[in-house]
């Protein structure tokens, strides 16, 4: 007999659990195949132009700042912009997501865009989120090689962008569509939620930014009309 099955031996003997667990193995999982909702609060049940005006207004109350572009061509510039008045360097950090490599970088062609995952010296990162929840203003990201979940957390500046059409009123919406796109057995190791930049008010309940992560967090939402 292994260690495992040791340590679940004795669980089960704790949980006067008879070996045979047929029973409790449907229960489990007839409960993940009915994927019942939890409690979704009204606040984000609202038309889609009311979510996406819900979002942005949600994510700066945590202290990220938004901004919106009529189409995703748009965003290199509007990118460039945010990095010359915030005096940050044209150098993103940025993973292998087509929908940002394939946008029209020619538009800003002085932006440094380097692929891969961030080792901790790059100031500014760039995802693309892979939905948003009105009724919280947060960001849904999922990992892998598209979007590494170290630029997520690691440069000091993250910009993210996200389609309108993404944004959900509720997680519960964002959940049944990762599940309908990747389906429950090839879903992504980490589904990162983020809302606003990195902060902490453990120490004597002041309020400090960057604590574990971003220091700034910028949302560019692309087509909300």
């Amino acid at each position: 007999m292994s260690a495992r099955d040791t340590v679940l031996g004795k669980v089960r003997r704790a949980l006067a659990v008879p070996g045979d667990d047929s029973e409790r193995a449907k229960a489990v999982s007839d409960r993940l195949a009915a994927r019942k909702p939890a409690l979704i609060p009204a606040r984000g049940q609202l038309d889609h132009g009311a979510q996406i005006a819900l979002f942005c207004e949600m994510a700066e109350k945590v202290q990220a700042s938004t901004a919106r572009v009529a189409a995703a061509d748009d965003v290199p510039e509007a990118i460039a912009g945010y990095l010359r008045d915030h005096n940050l360097p044209a150098a993103l950090r940025m993973g292998a997501d087509p929908r940002l490599t394939g946008l029209a970088w020619d538009r800003a062609p002085h932006l440094e865009r380097l692929p891969g995952a961030s080792n901790g010296r790059d100031m500014v990162g760039l995802s693309h989120a892979f939905g948003g929840v009105a009724e919280t203003g947060t960001l849904m990201l999922t990992s892998g090689a598209d979007n590494p979940t170290s630029v997520n957390f690691l440069p000091d500046t993250h910009i993210v962008v996200v389609d309108a059409g993404d944004i959900a009123g509720d997680y519960e919406t964002i959940w049944a569509k990762l599940r309908e796109i990747h389906g429950v057995d090839a879903l992504p190791r980490t589904l990162n939620m983020i809302t606003g930049p990195s902060r902490s008010g453990d120490i004597e309940q002041k309020l400090l930014l960057g604590a574990h992560g971003p220091r700034s967090l910028h949302i560019i939402v692309v087509n909300p009309d």
